[in-house]
Formats: structure tokens, C-alpha cells, sequence
């Protein structure tokens, strides 16, 4: 084990462990080869806004619900990730859904209730759900 560090949010209270150097650099190249492991062949790419205005919004929930669907429909062709702020925060949370080489769409606020809809309606079905399309 390295070196550790508690590391402390403003109230004093733990929030974690600060790993070692050499710690983290392991723990990215893993995340980065799972990352290139899931987009290898991925036919749709979601990307969430978890910014702090997002994370406020429902951002995490939202995530969550879009992992829990694609999971329960066996749907492995799809990569998912975050992002941070995208400076529209009146429509967190914010998801952005790109099908094959289509343009990314923009969607807000999406809830968790809206993702059926959003992965069965555009990821699936390659067709934007536009009453909750962001127009940029």
C-alpha cells in the first residue's frame, strides 16, 4: 500500500483517500482501457453533464437510470459517459445522445423517468426525441 492522505471536505469531514502517484496512474489506464474496450464497435455514444449544477439537477440519478436501462435491455453497443459543465444549466440535467456518425443531439432536462423513452426513441430507434431537444 502507498502512501495515503485523508482528505478532508471544508466541514472537517472525510471525503476519501488520497491515493499515491503511482496508485493513480494504475487506476487510469484501467479506466482508459475499459473506456477503449467499450467504444471498440459501440454503435451509439450518451454523454451526461455532471457538472455541479448537474449533479444538483439529478444529474447522478440520471446516469444511473441510463446504465440501469441499456443494462436491462442487453444493450452493449452503446458507450456511456460524463462530462463537465456545458454552460446551459437551466436545462440540467443535460444528456447528449450521438447515433452512429448523426450529429449529437442535446436533450434537458432528462430525468430519470424520460430515459426509456430517450434509449428506445433515439439510441434504438435513431430518431431524436425533439419536445426535449436543447436548440443551440
Amino acid at each position: 500500500m502507498g502512501w495515503e492522505q485523508t482528505v478532508l471536505n471544508t466541514r472537517g469531514r472525510r471525503t476519501g483517500i488520497m491515493k499515491s502517484l503511482e496508485e493513480l496512474r494504475k487506476i487510469k489506464e484501467r479506466a482508459l482501457l475499459r473506456r477503449q474496450m467499450a467504444s471498440q464497435g459501440a454503435k451509439a455514444r450518451i454523454i451526461v453533464a455532471m457538472g455541479t449544477c448537474g449533479i444538483a439537477a439529478g444529474a447522478r440519478d440520471t446516469m444511473s437510470a441510463i446504465l440501469k436501462e441499456l443494462e436491462q435491455r442487453g444493450i452493449a453497443d452503446v458507450t456511456v459517459t460524463q462530462t463537465g459543465c456545458l454552460g446551459l444549466c437551466e436545462y440540467e440535467p443535460i444528456v447528449q445522445v450521438q447515433v452512429g456518425d448523426q450529429e449529437m443531439v442535446t436533450y434537458g432536462p432528462i430525468q430519470p423517468e424520460r430515459v426509456p423513452v430517450l434509449i428506445e426513441k433515439h439510441v434504438l430507434g435513431g430518431e431524436p426525441v425533439t419536445e426535449w431537444q436543447i436548440k443551440q
